[in-house]
């Protein structure tokens, strides 16, 4: 199942709470929230800004975030973190994040899906799969892979998605209330 929400849609946010909560439930244990990527490339940087506004907004998390900008989970890491995932919080369902590319008409989207995420395939690696919920930001056009194409991707882009992204989940976990009126400066 996959859901698709746009960055600059209003409802964005809670209609990503929602298809958190159709595809989790309301979990047993505080949910493992893992943002992969990189501060070394705009373009890679969607996970861990996600990661950093959720420890560092208003209030923190309850929940466990591996990934931000000053701990950056990297696509190289996913063979040994999903093991260690597994081993530390075996109860806790895994909400993985990463920023992808798509289709030129797939731009600005942010896609929730119920299978695990499989970081750098964007890139053709092919390195392990992780989650059991994936939220992909598509941040880029998919085209002969450069890796001057992340360098090139607009920050504000970025962060107005890893902002959305963190409202919807800290809405999902009961953490922010919705609000109606939010805009993005």
């Amino acid at each position: 199942m996959e859901f698709a929400f746009h960055t600059y849609n209003t409802l964005a946010e809670e209609g990503a709470a929602m298809a958190l909560r159709r595809l989790l439930g309301k979990p047993a244990s505080p949910p493992v929230i893992l943002c992969i990527g990189s501060d070394l490339a705009i373009g890679d940087s969607l996970g861990p800004i996600v990661g950093t506004l959720l420890v560092q907004g208003e209030g923190g998390t309850r929940s466990f975030v591996y990934g931000t900008l000053r701990h950056p989970v990297t696509a190289k890491e996913i063979k040994y973190i999903g093991e260690f995932l597994r081993r530390t919080h075996p109860d806790s369902p895994i909400i993985a994040i990463d920023a992808a590319v798509g289709e030129s008409s797939e731009l600005g989207l942010i896609k929730i899906t119920d299978s695990p995420l499989r970081p750098g395939s964007g890139a053709n690696k092919r390195l392990g799969k992780v989650g059991d919920v994936s939220v992909l930001g598509i941040i880029g056009e998919k085209a002969g892979f450069s890796y001057s194409m992340l360098n090139l991707t607009r920050l504000g882009g970025v962060f107005r998605m890893a902002q959305t992204v963190s409202r919807a989940i800290k809405i999902y976990l009961g953490e922010q209330e919705t609000d109606k009126n939010s805009q993005f400066a």
